[in-house]
């Protein structure tokens, strides 16, 4: 039984994917039977195509985009780029950051999640070796126009998260080994703000881009967001939501019915909260608070997490 993991991030949790992917190899008695990582995926921020998550301001120098793209390939792990910009235009298509970011993984190994018809059939055209996956914001809650989206020619549909649980519905999908479950979805059950948020996204993202180019004074305000659940759904919190997938469901119940992948969100969270995550989601429960002090402490020795000592004093 194969269950394949799709983990956040490009740029921030790099340093944590490779300390992950390193112990899973050195100590696999850790990790849970038949546990795979697909995917690493995000963007290098700031990305004009990207969607789901913003980035204020912060952009990778060439080198690291190359940089992480080989270190992640050499290991057998696709990347996979969010571009779920829902708002692109054509005139959007000739981001040269971005086709840079395409051009430099464009090796036949990794992959986009679109959301776009316009950046799909851009991509299809430009960078035909690239798989193409669906993305959860096209809020696709129907089982027929679900299996619909999955004859297409998509090597992935990821699955709105309303679905998660509904066995019923999820019994009458055909293609099961090609839909990806969101497990850890922080919104609010049937959110109906969930499509306006990410829309918002792309309009924060847009407003950071132009800023970039233009003096202090001329720079306009980023607009914000708010969000009445948003400070209320940490990991412990969202475990009593509907949509949430323990990982006990994932091997017990997901998987024999055929679903084989699973994505966990996070590209902007806390490190801590996320090495949490990937403890509950990917070790045994046995060896879960052993391996998660294990990863910490690796961290820690590779200087991603600095812990500070107290200052040398002086008596008198």
């Amino acid at each position: 039984m194969r269950v394949k993991f799709h983990l956040p991030g490009l740029r921030y949790n790099y340093p944590l994917n490779m300390t992950l992917l390193s112990m899973l190899k050195t100590y696999p008695e850790f990790f849970r039977p038949g546990l795979e990582i697909a995917s690493f995926f995000g963007e290098f921020p700031t990305s004009k195509w990207n969607g789901g998550r913003f980035s204020n301001g912060d952009q990778c120098d060439a080198g690291f985009i190359q940089n992480v793209i080989r270190s992640i390939n050499e290991q057998g792990v696709p990347i996979r780029y969010t571009y779920t910009n829902p708002l692109l235009n054509r005139s959007d298509l000739d981001d040269p950051y971005c086709n840079f970011c395409m051009k430099a993984a464009d090796n036949g190994m990794n992959e986009v999640l679109v959301v776009s018809p316009v950046l799909e059939e851009y991509i299809r055209k430009t960078y035909p070796s690239y798989k193409i996956n669906s993305s959860t914001c096209k809020e696709i809650r129907d089982i027929d126009g679900l299996n619909e989206e999955l004859e297409k020619d998509y090597a992935l549909v990821v699955l709105d998260y309303n679905l998660n649980n509904q066995f019923e519905l999820l019994e009458k999908i055909v293609h099961k080994e090609r839909c990806e479950i969101l497990v850890n979805a922080c919104c609010v059950p049937n959110c109906s703000r969930r499509g306006d948020h990410y829309k918002q996204i792309a309009k924060q993202q847009n407003v950071v881009l132009t800023n970039r180019k233009m003096p202090p004074d001329k720079q306009i305000p980023v607009p914000g967001w708010y969000c009445e659940h948003g400070d209320k759904n940490t990991f412990y919190s969202i475990q009593d939501y509907c949509t949430f997938v323990s990982p006990d469901d994932i091997w017990e119940k997901y998987a024999p019915m055929g679903f084989e992948n699973f994505k966990i969100e996070g590209r902007t969270a806390n490190i801590f909260g996320l090495i949490d995550k990937y403890a509950h989601y990917l070790m045994t429960a046995e060896r879960r608070d052993e391996g998660r002090l294990l990863l910490t402490l690796n961290l820690e020795k590779s200087k991603v997490i600095t812990v500070n000592r107290p200052r040398k004093g002086t008596w008198p």
